[in-house]
This record gives structure tokens, C-alpha cells and sequence, in this order.
């Protein structure tokens, strides 16, 4: 209780600070949220998604699960894309992956860890499909970075072809997705060259992003 205690007193201390730097903000956040960006990412407690982009609350809606992966089964991350894509009207969906998954690298090396096993079994697909490629390399370290690319645009694809977002570009809906991955090693991201606007570029931009991640 007394570790509880704190994360609460850490709250009175963030959100006076807060108002002292800016009387209005709490007002002005509670009448509306209006983010142009919706952010899948990992769960992972080291990607905090608004701090890496030094963004405040409110300007970007999240959702977040082990090793951002996106199911077109699973009814809790389509009703996030579709809630931002439809009521939130935002513009960009940004697929964010990180070196040093716990999640891709269970995958890769065939850990147990339970339940999970089953949800980590859509990152073993990704690794039967590139499979070859992910043989070639031959460090350890930098085949389980390689495979957090891969899944990466892997799951950009997932997004464009979910009902929601070719829904959204059938009507003429300005709409992108994006292939983001982000180094716990040194804070910074790193653009996979995964951008799609529509379904004509699906394909060329699947290409490129393929093509350049795998000559680096």
C-alpha cells in the first residue's frame, strides 16, 4: 500500500506543477480531446508513447498491446482504430514497434511463458514468412531487431486491410498509416519507410520498406 501511497502523491505533486506552468490546461483537456494521431504500440513499460514524441495528454489517442500486434479478431484494438479513424477524425495511425521486445524475442527463440504463447504465435508467422532472411543473419541481437522490423510492417499491413480504414479510404477519408520503430538503447525512432494512403500503394510502399530494411 505504501508504493501506492506514493504513485498517488507523485500525482498531487505532476498535476500542481502542471497547472502552475499552465492555469488552463486541465480545463481545456477536459471539454474535448481533437488528437490527429492514433498510436498502436507495445505494452511495454519503457514506451510511453506522448513522451517519446514530447507531446502533452490529449494529443494522442493510444492503444497498446505485447509487441503491437493487430489481430482481425480481436474486437478491443478495431474498436480503437475505429473510435479515432470515425469519431476522433484523426489523420495518421502510427504502427510503433521497439528493439529489445520481450514479446518478439519469446517468439523467436520458442519461449514458453503460457497463455501468451498464443498471442505471441502471430509474431511466429511473421518469422516462418521471412524466415530465410532472418536465417542470414547470423547475431543473434540483431536477428530479434530484424524480426521487430519485420513485424513492424507487418502489422501495418494488418491495419490497412481491416474494414475500418478501407472503409475510410473508399469514402476519401485523409488517412495514412505508418511504420514507426523505437530503440530503447538511445531514445530515438526510426521511420520504416512504411507509408500507405491508399490501397494503390499497398503494395509499392510494402516493397520499399521491405527492400530498405533488409539492405541496412
Amino acid at each position: 500500500m505504501e508504493n501506492l501511497k506514493y504513485l498517488l502523491k507523485r500525482n498531487r505533486a505532476w498535476a500542481a506543477r502542471t497547472s502552475a506552468n499552465d492555469p488552463n490546461f486541465f480545463s481545456a483537456l477536459s471539454r474535448q480531446q481533437t488528437p490527429k494521431y492514433l498510436w498502436i504500440g507495445c505494452s511495454d513499460s519503457r514506451v510511453p508513447a506522448t513522451q517519446i514524441v514530447d507531446l502533452l495528454p490529449g494529443e494522442i489517442f493510444v492503444h497498446r498491446n505485447v509487441a503491437n500486434i493487430i489481430v482481425h479478431t480481436d474486437l478491443n484494438c478495431l474498436s480503437v482504430i475505429q473510435y479515432a479513424i470515425e469519431v476522433l477524425k484523426v489523420k495518421y495511425v502510427i504502427v510503433c514497434g521497439h528493439y529489445g521486445c520481450g514479446g518478439v524475442q519469446a517468439a523467436l527463440q520458442n519461449q514458453r511463458h503460457g497463455l501468451i504463447d498464443n498471442w505471441l504465435r502471430h509474431i511466429q508467422d511473421v518469422h516462418e514468412k521471412y524466415r530465410k532472411q532472418l536465417q542470414a543473419i547470423t547475431n543473434e541481437t540483431d536477428r530479434i531487431k530484424r524480426l521487430c522490423e519485420l513485424n513492424v510492417i507487418e502489422q501495418v499491413i494488418h491495419v490497412c486491410q481491416t474494414t475500418i480504414v478501407q472503409d475510410a479510404w473508399s469514402r476519401g477519408l485523409p488517412l495514412s498509416i505508418h511504420g514507426w520503430i523505437y530503440s530503447i538503447f538511445d531514445g530515438l525512432l526510426r521511420d520504416l519507410n512504411m507509408h500507405v494512403s491508399g490501397n494503390e500503394e499497398l503494395e509499392s510502399c510494402y516493397g520499399k520498406a521491405i527492400a530498405g530494411i533488409l539492405t541496412v
